[in-house]
């Protein structure tokens, strides 16, 4: 080996050693090395810059590749947060359609039937024109308000049918006169005021399109139709009118339910009519904390409702007192808005199953087809002697 070849691999082994010392040592000890390798590295003819521009390419290279991953994450975290917020609003976006489609059909009502030739209009006229007994006119229509449409409704059941007709808690005589003017049915009264027997009462009206009052008396007979025996033979009627009268009943509506069957003739028709404890308006009252029973009334224990139904459970009760469902549906009995419940929107897809299901009253057209079951159904009742309560879930 020449010296030359020698010093040459002096420089390099003084390189590496150099090298390896200046990487491995603490920095406030690395400047000072640096000073002394240089000046030793110079002396041998060989200038100390490769390590150190080494480590300091190194240093740049993985500062940059760490500038490059922070923009990465940057840029990768902006995008999940604004995809997050997109899908975020894509998300509120479809449960506001879904309330909306919801609400809307919720807030839609049946179409309003009507007797041929006459308008609402037409009909509200001659309702706001009542007068029970000599009362004043106009002192029914808070009434006619509330309840026009459930007339119209209940009218709707029978318009085309013909035969005797019993019609149960007849007054004040709405619906009456929409059965004796538009159908074909010979109508029979009953009411009951407190004691049983007969009466005639005077009602007046002005006729569609008529400038001259109508006055009749309207004859009825009296009972309690929960705890007598109907005064009428087996088999007396066609149709039986049972409205509004369910929910006013105290101890048995089974037993009124088998008298109606009784006096019916076989596949004769029942037309029953109460408010629908399910309704819409229910819903949202117990959502915002608002009690749905009724008040109690200066009439006594008949004067108020003492137990509301849903659609289920007429059905059964039908089904027990012997009769078969032809129709059912809810409607309101005037126009109601739904859209004053701060909670509307929320609850509307929650219950928009039951549509069909959440107007204010029922309405229910059966037949007498079978035989009324012995005893009360044990879904209904409670506390009664021994062998009257019969299994029926």
């Amino acid at each position: 080996m020449t010296q030359s070849d020698q010093r040459t691999t002096i420089r390099t082994k003084a390189r590496g050693v150099a090298g390896r010392t200046l990487r491995s040592s603490p920095p406030w000890l690395r400047a000072q090395l640096t000073r002394v390798s240089s000046r030793l590295l110079a002396a041998m003819g060989t200038p100390y810059v490769p390590a150190i521009e080494a480590d300091r390419r190194e240093d740049a290279a993985n500062e940059r590749a760490a500038t490059e991953i922070a923009e990465l994450r940057r840029r990768s975290e902006q995008d999940i947060a604004e995809a997050r917020q997109e899908g975020a609003a894509m998300a509120r976006q479809e449960i506001d359609d879904e309330r909306r489609v919801a609400r809307d059909a919720i807030l839609v009502a049946p179409r309003v039937p009507l007797p041929d030739g006459l308008s609402l209009d037409d009909v509200m006229a001659t309702f706001r024109s009542w007068s029970l007994n000599s009362e004043p006119v106009g002192h029914m229509d808070a009434y006619v308000t509330d309840s026009h449409l459930r007339f119209l409704r209940t009218w709707s059941l029978v318009r085309n049918d013909l035969g005797r007709c019993l019609e149960l808690g007849a007054n004040p005589y709405f619906t009456t006169w929409l059965l004796e003017q538009y159908t074909g049915l010979e109508l029979v009264l009953a009411n009951y005021y407190g004691e049983s027997g007969e009466t005639d009462e005077t009602v007046s009206w002005l006729p569609p399109g008529q400038g001259e009052r109508v006055e009749l008396k309207r004859h009825s007979v009296l009972f309690n139709v929960e705890e007598e025996e109907f005064p009428f033979p087996d088999d007396s009627f066609d149709v039986v009118m049972f409205c509004e009268m369910l929910e006013h009943m105290l101890m048995d509506p089974i037993g009124a339910l088998k008298q109606m069957h009784r006096v019916l003739k076989p596949n004769g028709i029942l037309i029953l009519t109460t408010p629908n404890v399910a309704r819409a308006d229910n819903v949202l009252r117990l959502i915002h904390g608002v009690n749905l029973y009724d008040p109690y009334s200066g009439y006594g224990p008949y004067g108020r409702h003492n137990r509301e139904y849903n659609n289920h459970e007429l059905h059964r009760m039908l089904d027990f007192a012997g009769f078969e469902v032809e129709d059912s549906m809810s409607a309101d009995g005037h126009p109601t808005d739904l859209t004053k419940w701060e909670k509307l929107d929320a609850t509307a897809p929650l219950i928009k199953d039951r549509v069909s299901d959440l107007g204010h009253y029922l309405f229910i057209r059966a037949r007498a087809t079978k035989v009324p079951r012995e005893g009360l159904p044990s879904f209904l009742y409670r506390s009664w002697p021994n062998g009257t309560i019969v299994d029926f879930e």
